[in-house]
């Protein structure tokens, strides 16, 4: 029986270049012999993909901050289960561009939604699971929002304001601080070599 495979997340605020650096990621452990898989969230799966779609979709009634939550967690939950643990279980590393990290910087910092609720769902959606290392990409929101909205996507995210984006990035560390074995963070503001170089050093450390 294969060894289980290791779940590795990326996460950061807008603009913080995590979908470039999860290439760097999967690349470094593709050439020390490892099989990999990667994902993201929301989405990673047929079902969770569709409701991505919901999630970053603007609907004219708005989208409360519980429905967002649940949305997210529904994802979560059809993503796991359909793909993050069959992959773990047959021995394969997971590299996924924001995972649970996301939804306390998000729903809870940024939109104020109660910690115990988060802590349920968590519990409820994941059970024991929870990644072996997230790496942080930390950057000053104003710059990850003006790059962000150059790229030209559009999405409710990308359109909040600079002081929801700063809750956001105060969840990120603080979480990054209450648990400093299994997070490192990144200094994103630099080009994506020089952040690259920095993703390559932790692997080497922690992995």
């Amino acid at each position: 029986m294969s060894a289980r495979g290791r779940l590795i997340t990326l996460e950061g605020g807008e603009g913080a270049g995590k979908s470039t650096q999860a290439t760097t990621v999967v690349d470094w452990l593709q050439g020390r012999g490892r099989r990999v898989l990667r994902t993201r969230e929301p989405g990673g799966s047929p079902l969770a993909e569709a409701i991505r779609a919901l999630v970053l979709g603007q609907w004219d009634e708005g989208v409360t901050p519980a429905t967002e939550l649940l949305l997210m967690f529904a994802a979560r939950a059809a993503h796991v289960a359909a793909t993050i643990e069959p992959a773990l279980a047959r021995g394969e590393d997971v590299v996924c561009d924001r995972f649970v990290d996301a939804s306390w910087a998000y729903q809870g910092a940024g939109r104020g939604l109660d910690a115990g609720v988060l802590k349920t769902l968590e519990t409820l959606v994941l059970g024991r699971l929870r990644p072996d290392l997230v790496l942080l990409f930390d950057l000053p929101p104003d710059m990850g929002l003006e790059r962000a909205r150059r790229r030209g996507e559009d999405n409710r995210f990308e359109a909040e304001d600079l002081a929801f984006m700063t809750r956001v990035r105060q969840g990120y560390l603080a979480r990054a601080d209450a648990d400093a074995d299994r997070y490192a963070l990144i200094d994103a503001a630099t080009g994506p070599d020089e952040v690259g170089a920095a993703v390559c050093r932790v692997l080497e450390q922690r992995l």
